[in-house]
């Protein structure tokens, strides 16, 4: 497999868990998308010389129709490592379409100049980046990865209430945390924890982003 091919298919790797995290935040991703195979993705994405053509990887989708999220962007960044202009243009895009999140994927780095960007724009836009090698396996897909499901803020109200705890008791789960990232924690947002039990079939455990 030649240098080029083994790009391509670590971006559509990269491509599809994107599709998959986009999903499993409740936006409307379709089947077709999250089935695609290689060949397809080949024959989009790539041109008759099979080079493959990074500005039509970008996507969008609309959250469920009771949800005041907002759009959520992705793209995935032309030039290898994200400087100041391709930001400025990135969060130009997210206003110009009103898209209230944005993920930006780049595939080798970003300077710490661009990454000064996000925190300029917070409160009026929810930027998120990653490295596409972060994307090439879907961790929520591991074995090993218990399953995660973010509680709604009335779930978590009762469940402090249920158990009369504060939120400063609850353990932790850090922002960094891959699974956190890839569910798009936010501070104060509670997450249930199912595990595999031998002995009740499954344990649930609750953790709080920190």
């Amino acid at each position: 497999m030649s240098a080029d091919e083994r790009n391509i298919v670590k971006v559509f790797r990269a491509w599809k868990t994107a599709h998959q995290l986009v999903h499993d935040r409740g936006y409307g991703v379709s089947q077709a998308e999250l089935d695609l195979t290689l060949d397809q993705f080949k024959a989009m994405h790539c041109g008759m010389g099979r080079n493959l053509d990074r500005s039509t990887l970008s996507f969008y989708a609309k959250p469920p129709a009771d949800s005041d999220k907002g759009t959520i962007y992705v793209e995935f960044a032309k030039e290898p490592s994200v400087g100041i202009k391709e930001m400025r243009t990135f969060v130009h895009t997210l206003g110009d379409h009103n898209h209230k999140t944005g993920i930006l994927i780049y595939a080798n780095s970003m300077t710490p100049s661009a990454a000064k960007i996000i925190s300029t724009v917070t409160g009026q836009f929810t930027i998120e980046t990653f490295q596409e090698s972060d994307l090439i396996v879907n961790i929520t897909h591991h074995e090993l990865v218990p399953k995660h499901i973010l509680l709604t803020p009335d779930e978590k109200k009762e469940l402090l209430e249920r158990y009369k705890l504060r939120e400063t008791q609850l353990p932790r789960i850090q922002l960094a945390d891959p699974v956190a990232r890839y569910l798009g924690l936010k501070r104060g947002q509670v997450v249930k924890i199912v595990r595999k039990s031998e002995t009740s079939g499954r344990y649930n455990s609750y953790r709080i982003c920190a």
